[in-house]
């Protein structure tokens, strides 16, 4: 390679370098804990609270996926549903404290047009089925440790960015709220699931 293509090259690194710092900035609590590289094994989300008006949510998301006890599981399960997805793995600390609440939740809303779908981002499905023994939690889990597709079907709407996050699916399939980090306040999810329901009442 030439020395003038070689500075091209050079410089058009930096660029990139450039743009991708400029996409963390110092105000970022996620990238903010990315950096802090301590050994928690999670970035924890804020508790923050995203509601998206019907009129502005995108495309319903399809998905295909695996649950722990190795029976398939597809968006077109849930068709015409509410569907709560919260995100999460067994050894993320918020995940563990969250899930008395998520289960309280999910049977709640049990037949009452909302369903539940977890979905394990690092665990095996020896250790998902632990899990939900120990925290007595029935709704299923997609096991997306191994190629991410859940993950990747969600990114395109609202990406989760943290573990723990929950999403409320309207019944088109669409991304009607989201909680990015731990549910820690029970009777928010109770009302976004409301809110959503009544949509088609």
């Amino acid at each position: 390679m030439s020395r003038p293509r070689r500075i091209a090259a050079i410089l058009a690194g930096f660029a990139v370098a450039a743009l991708v710092l400029s996409g963390c900035s110092s105000d970022d609590s996620l990238a903010n804990q990315y950096r802090e590289g301590n050994s928690k094994g999670y970035i924890a989300g804020d508790g923050s609270v995203t509601e998206i008006p019907a009129d502005e949510r995108g495309e319903a998301i399809e998905f295909d996926s695996t649950l722990e006890d190795g029976s398939a599981v597809s968006s077109a399960d849930y068709a015409g549903e509410v569907l709560v997805v919260n995100f999460w793995y067994a050894s993320c600390a918020p995940c563990r404290a969250e899930a008395p609440d998520l289960k309280t939740i999910s049977e709640q809303f049990a037949g009452e047009g909302a369903s539940f779908l977890g979905v394990n981002v690092r665990d095996q499905p020896a250790s998902a089925i632990a899990f939900n023994e120990a925290y007595e939690i029935s709704y299923p889990s997609a096991m997306d440790v191994d190629d991410g597709g859940m993950q990747l079907a969600f990114s395109g709407s609202i990406p989760p960015n943290a573990v723990p996050t929950t999403l409320v699916l309207d019944s088109s399939g669409r991304v009607a709220a989201r909680i990015l980090g731990q549910v820690d306040s029970p009777s928010i999810l109770e009302t976004l699931i409301k809110d959503t329901i009544a949509e088609d009442g």
